[in-house]
């Protein structure tokens, strides 16, 4: 356990924990190492397996395929445009995703997930568009890594085309010092918030996984629980001198 790590967590009045893998150490880091065994909801991170899966079985060709909206209503006025697959996962786009997901159905999400080692989702024909949102499916800290690892070390069974479109599309910012990759989530579940941000540091020699998990300990305040997922995670990152 990490205590300064711990010190982030309760500085920012949340509760939960930020893992970190040295890959090259094989090594974690985390402040709470039994919140890292504990199942969430995937949320939006799962929007990186729902993309593998798309592209694996041609529901979208590649990042650049569009997505057009039909004029409904969208919680989100980001949301409320044609958007493009990279522009759908870097958005969240929740309705563009659920129809991903319709078109690949259940018994094909559910064969991939199981060739992928995906957590433990729970799939069906009734929740296919809402499995990662709400309901039983669950996904570890612990297992979030090891599927983003084994992502990264293309270990997992899918095809180079889909993964060097992943791997391009992941990445949130990239300077001369590092490059991050990742995703977050959030999910609502009996009156609580969890938020996730998931992903990995490529520096010049180093590669490092993280996993950040957190719920509120007080009152909710939306603004800042969305902006500490990730603020949370880069200054863990630089307080472990990897950025």
């Amino acid at each position: 356990m990490v205590a300064s790590l711990q010190t982030l967590m309760d500085t920012s009045d949340l509760r939960g924990a930020i893992l970190l893998y040295d890959l090259e150490a094989d090594t974690y880091y985390s402040n709470d190492f039994g919140w890292c065994k504990k199942g969430q909801l995937p949320a939006s991170t799962f929007k990186i397996t729902n993309s593998i899966i798309a592209l694996e079985t041609a529901v979208v060709e590649n990042d650049s395929s569009l997505f057009e909206w039909n004029g409904e209503d969208r919680m989100l006025d980001v949301w409320e445009q044609d958007l493009t697959l990279k522009e759908a996962f870097h958005y969240s786009c929740v309705p563009c995703y659920q129809e991903i997901a319709r078109k690949i159905g259940a018994n094909r999400m559910n064969r991939y997930l199981d060739t992928l080692n995906y957590g433990t989702m729970d799939v069906d024909s009734t929740n296919i568009d809402r499995f990662w949102l709400q309901g039983e499916s669950r996904i570890t800290p612990f297992e979030q890594i090891d599927f983003l690892r084994r992502f990264y070390q293309s270990s997992i069974p899918i095809s180079k085309r889909t993964e060097t479109i992943m791997k391009r599309m992941m990445i949130m910012e990239e300077n001369e010092a590092y490059t991050l990759s990742g995703k977050t989530g959030w999910s609502i579940q009996k009156g609580v918030n969890n938020g996730w941000f998931v992903g990995y540091v490529e520096t010049q020699n180093k590669t490092y996984f993280f996993a950040t998990n957190i719920e509120p300990k007080g009152p909710f305040d939306r603004d800042a629980f969305v902006r500490l997922r990730k603020e949370l995670t880069f200054k863990a990152l630089k307080q472990m001198k990897i950025i």
